[in-house]
């Protein structure tokens, strides 16, 4: 009886084109003997459809060609079922992919992706929706509510939204921080909810993100003036600065004196003021490198 591999691609992830993934992914599972089972999401029920795929055809790994939005998309489709999942980055936001080291070739991945160990990562859970990666309130999400509306995608996009949401920089906000800490007020221009390390861009932003440890970081940005930008988008976070604090917990919430604009794992979700926030331990295996 073959064993059989699932691969859900999106076909629109990052304007790249996929079939060279679908060919070598194929090509790999036919030199295994495995029974090879390709979806393309379309933005159409695709968790349900995910699950009655997993149902008919029980694969030990899924493999997705996506970004993070797929990543965790597929997450929430198996948080009942033991799988494995293999990442292929090919989004335009492949923030999971950079913390987990992985490499860049198609095939150094598809390898990694059908036969290596696993690490079960935690996500985060935010007014009950579900984050794998990096969420934040403010300046960041005001720039990726620019990006989606704009006609310009992948890094050229990032960059042009950057410039013009900086030009017309909101005020900031002042947010009231509570949890098993002391309670935080302050004026802020971004707050981060992170459980790893790094943007998909490559920025890193909390150095004490670990995936697997039963706890997710605040890092509040009091000030974003054009020196602590430049400082965070060349890779210097000045984190000894006294406009950047963190705290690490495994519950928070978070109020906002205004609406705030939101995003999870490089997705838009509106404005918010309030923020309840849990960490959810050990929700889902990812093959390693």
């Amino acid at each position: 009886m073959r064993k059989n591999i699932i691969m859900i691609v999106n076909p629109i992830s990052g304007d790249v084109d996929k079939s060279e993934f679908i060919v070598a992914a194929a090509h790999l599972a036919a030199a295994e003997n495995l029974n090879f089972v390709l979806y393309n999401t379309t933005g159409d029920d695709d968790i349900l459809k995910i699950k009655s795929l997993y149902l008919s055809y029980n694969p030990e790994r899924i493999i997705v060609a996506g970004g993070d939005g797929t990543i965790k998309m597929v997450a929430e489709a198996m948080e009942e079922n033991d799988v494995i999942i293999g990442i292929v980055p090919a989004g335009s936001a492949n923030g999971l992919a950079m913390d987990l080291n992985l490499p860049s070739t198609i095939e150094e991945n598809l390898d990694i992706a059908f036969h290596n160990k696993y690490m079960e990562i935690d996500m985060i859970s935010i007014n009950g929706k579900k984050s794998i990666h990096l969420s934040d309130l403010g300046l960041n999400a005001e720039m990726i509510k620019n990006y989606e509306k704009s006609t310009i995608r992948g890094k050229w996009g990032y960059v042009l939204q950057t410039v013009s949401t900086l030009i017309d920089l909101n005020d900031p906000f002042t947010a009231t921080i509570k949890g098993d800490f002391e309670t935080i007020e302050c004026t802020a221009r971004m707050i981060v909810i992170a459980n790893s390390k790094k943007y998909g861009t490559g920025v890193s932003i909390n150095p004490n993100g670990v995936m697997d440890d039963g706890k997710f970081e605040l890092v509040i940005l009091k000030n974003l003036d054009l020196v602590v930008l430049g400082k965070i988008i060349t890779g210097n976070m000045p984190f000894d600065s006294e406009d950047v604090a963190i705290i690490s917990t495994d519950r928070a919430e978070i109020t906002t004196n205004v609406p705030v604009c939101f995003q999870i794992d490089g997705e838009y979700y509106g404005e918010e003021t309030k923020l309840d926030i849990e960490i959810l331990p050990k929700q889902m295996k990812v093959a390693i490198p």
